[in-house]
């Protein structure tokens, strides 16, 4: 029996011996501090953004005192048009050894939908293509250890306000409960998994394996100040500081304590999926803005996923093939 295999077994034993609310309560504790793999598997094609997933990668993580690895991919650029619209069976075995490579280093994974542009549009036109990825990833991955997560859908926008989403994360959830009824799956609200739209998100109630997640990139024009897919005004942005203030705290205090306050008063624990700063940005006032937002996040009870690991907002350096000791200290004070 493999160590992976005995880990999971005492999950699932654990989980048992414990109440619905105490065992995701502690699924979510679990995830703890980790990073975002961003600019590889949601591209069209992985390496076409710069970065190509190594499994050395992991003893990286895991080696610096991470606990977690959100890996996004957006599985429509490798499912057919057609029904059954099946998934490239040459992808999932890509993913099957990203996916094992964090598994047998003992990290958490959080396995997500990204990049559904199309689905965001035209939610009823693509509504059965997106629900029979999910039957195709949840029949996939159904034996994979209880610290393999599953995320229905990263960002919600557009067409797919609340009620479009609330309609459409039940057909979803529906499938990925059939393979895995226990699973722990993260779901967040529309409008880009915003804070405020927490309110708005609706979800069933008798499963209590569910944990919800935000993004927080707060002040917008401090985070991406010369992001290049945000349009033209970003470049005007450049320059801008996070220097601190009581005021700037307050903000960042306030817009946290908005969602635990929401997980609170539903019973549901709060993940803070993604939050960073752009590299266009100063050092120092990215450390110091990235450092409160943990903490911040950590006093309301808030495990976290910085994005990212190595790319555009990374707290790795690939090609000095170091971190980047400002955001790792931000990240992980000693």
């Amino acid at each position: 029996m493999s160590l992976r295999s005995i880990l999971s077994a005492l999950a699932v034993l654990l989980a048992a011996t414990l109440s619905p609310a105490a065992a995701i309560d502690d699924a979510s504790a679990t995830i703890g501090r980790g990073l975002n793999l961003g600019n590889a598997l949601e591209a069209p094609r992985e390496g076409e953004w710069g970065y190509t997933i190594k499994a050395t990668d992991f003893d990286t993580i895991k080696s610096a005192g991470f606990t977690n690895v959100r890996i996004p991919i957006s599985w429509a650029y490798y499912a057919a048009p057609k029904p059954p619209y099946q998934i490239d069976p040459k992808f999932f075995s890509r993913v099957d050894e990203i996916v094992d490579a964090a598994l047998d280093r003992g990290l958490v994974v959080i396995l997500n939908d990204h990049h559904e542009n199309e689905l965001c549009k035209d939610p009823a036109a693509h509504r059965e293509r997106f629900i029979a990825q999910w039957r195709q990833i949840a029949q996939h991955f159904s034996h994979r250890p209880a610290s393999l997560y599953f995320e229905l859908l990263n960002e919600p926008h557009g067409k797919l306000d609340d009620g479009a989403w609330n309609e459409l994360l039940l057909g979803a959830l529906a499938e990925v409960r059939k393979a895995n009824p226990t699973r722990p799956v993260v779901i967040g609200p529309a409008n880009y998994n915003t804070i405020s739209k927490l309110e708005k998100l609706k979800l069933p109630r008798d499963d209590r394996n569910l944990i919800v997640t935000v993004h927080y990139y707060e002040p917008f024009n401090f985070t991406h100040q010369g992001a290049e897919w945000t349009g033209p005004e970003a470049t005007k942005w450049l320059g801008t500081k996070w220097e601190g203030t009581d005021a700037e705290k307050a903000a960042v205090e306030k817009h946290l304590a908005a969602a635990a306050r929401w997980g609170g008063e539903n019973n549901r624990p709060v993940y803070l999926g993604e939050f960073g700063a752009y590299s266009k940005g100063a050092m120092e006032s990215r450390a110091r803005w990235t450092d409160f937002v943990a903490r911040t996040a950590e006093k309301n009870h808030m495990s976290w996923s910085y994005w990212e690991y190595c790319a555009g907002f990374g707290v790795y350096d690939p090609k000095a093939k170091e971190y980047r000791p400002e955001l790792l200290r931000a990240l992980l004070p000693k």
